[in-house]
């Protein structure tokens, strides 16, 4: 899978060699990394590889999810099984009264080309670094024929055997960027999914990945015991409820329908009520997050109303994200995910604007972004955002229109509580000027184009 340089946050992997037909990207000291515990591969900086036992615990305390423990413990699994040959191979040597001879070590310069030629080294030194140094200044020793360990196999044992699917019965609508890879990990981790979507072609790849069809939002929400929901607005969340077939006409006693979209509060109090006027229990649980992060099941959830909803869903927030929190009553989940993103796009937007002044002022948009990704700001989102301004690539991770949509949302629950929100409010002026030249449905960083006509 081709990734962007810099996109994942620190995670235990090993360096492998890339396919045949997948190119180095030009310019860059890099190695291509297969993760522990994902199916993910990526183009990672030779200055964002780090040697795992010196840096192992400062990676736990940053990733607390149970999907990087489950990494770090596939990561323990292989080195064991690494040392116990390496054990087996020195006694072997030992009882035939022969002097072990070490295997031939091949040195890898950080910037050498040819990677094809490697048998899959492990980046993760079973021992601490010799020296301090920056990474990229060390070289790579790699043993040259290394025993081969099916990581792939590691992999899955550490993700499906962590998680134990409700026998529950789930129902999910909408197929968009966020639901799609949230049904694909349900489905990955043994869930029994029943979907819809308005356009029903998009629920074909799913049926064929074990999915069950429901011709209506109210016959998905009869068949199952947990119905998510996952749309783009208020409009769309309250016509999926209350509409002609909606969710409300499927509802009975017992019946738990969760809302997964970003909506305001007055939005979510309204379904919350109308949902437990008919015996339905009633759970919100927005979404932080991109596509990206949905696909590789790494979301945060931030869920509010009933707990016991909330609790009846865990199997499938493991499935779907690398943490939840349950913020009490109905309405304080939607009011947090609003502050959230309405601090995200503000950044976003105010990202774009340094890169347009750097380049207005005759300075290099790549310097700057170097400069920046070496300070306190430095981060994925703007290592990977900025990345993909650069490169013109303004393919949809989060659209454009839905975090101008959250900042209005934000603002407006602002104005109701007489709290003023400047910034906010100069930011959706920008993705505003964006919708205009008709960027609605790239990604939110083509907030850019705001600035450059």
């Amino acid at each position: 899978v081709e990734r962007k340089l810099g996109r994942y946050p620190p995670w235990p992997g090993k360096i492998v060699s890339p396919p045949k037909d997948l190119k180095k990207p030009r310019g860059k000291k890099c190695h291509f990394v297969k993760f522990f515990g994902t199916e993910d591969h990526a183009w990672i900086k030779v200055e964002q590889l780090k040697p795992y036992h010196p840096h192992k615990e400062e990676m736990i305390k940053i990733n607390k999810g149970k999907r990087f423990q489950q990494a770090v413990d596939a990561v323990e699994d292989f080195l064991k099984k690494a040392k116990g040959k390496e054990q087996n191979s020195e006694g072997k040597g030992e009882s035939k009264g022969k002097k072990t001879v070490q295997k031939p070590l091949k040195i890898l310069e950080e910037d050498d080309e040819d990677l094809s030629a490697l048998k899959d080294p492990v980046v993760l030194s079973p021992q601490p670094a010799s020296s301090m140094e920056p990474i990229s200044k060390r070289l790579k020793i790699i043993e040259e024929d290394s025993g081969s360990t099916s990581i792939q196999a590691a992999d899955s044992t550490a993700i499906n055997g962590s998680i134990t699917p409700t026998d529950k019965r789930i129902g999910f609508l909408g197929l968009g960027l966020m639901g799609s890879g949230i049904v694909s990990n349900l489905l990955k981790m043994g869930h029994v999914v029943t979907v819809w979507n308005r356009t029903a072609e998009k629920c074909d790849l799913f049926i064929q990945e074990g999915a069950r069809l429901g011709r209506t939002p109210a016959e998905v929400a009869s068949m199952c015991d947990i119905t998510f929901s996952c749309v783009s607005d208020p409009k769309a969340a309250r016509d999926l409820v209350l509409g002609p077939s909606g969710v409300l006409q499927g509802i009975r006693p017992g019946k738990c329908y969760v809302e997964m979209s970003t909506v305001d509060p007055e939005t979510i109090t309204e379904l919350s009520q109308v949902i437990t006027s008919r015996g339905g229990r009633f759970l919100e649980a927005p979404v932080a997050g991109s596509q990206q992060l949905s696909n590789d099941g790494m979301l945060v959830i931030l869920a509010a109303g009933d707990r016991t909803v909330y609790e009846d869903c865990s199997s499938c927030f493991q499935a779907m994200g690398k943490t939840s929190f349950f913020l009490g009553e109905a309405g304080n989940a939607a009011r947090m995910m609003l502050i959230l993103n309405m601090v995200q796009g503000s950044f976003m937007a105010t990202i774009a604007e340094g890169l347009t002044l750097a380049q207005a002022t005759g300075q290099s948009q790549q310097t700057f972004l170097d400069i920046l990704c070496q300070g306190q700001m430095a981060s994925t989102f703007v290592d990977q955002k900025c990345q993909n301004i650069l490169q013109g690539n303004f393919k949809p991770d989060y659209y454009l229109k839905h975090i101008q949509k959250d900042l209005r949302l934000a603002i407006s629950m602002g104005d109701s509580a007489n709290h003023p929100t400047p910034m906010a409010a100069a930011a959706n002026e920008v993705y505003k000027r964006a919708k205009a030249l008709d960027q609605s449905d790239n990604d939110m960083s083509a907030v850019y184009r705001a600035y450059i006509h």
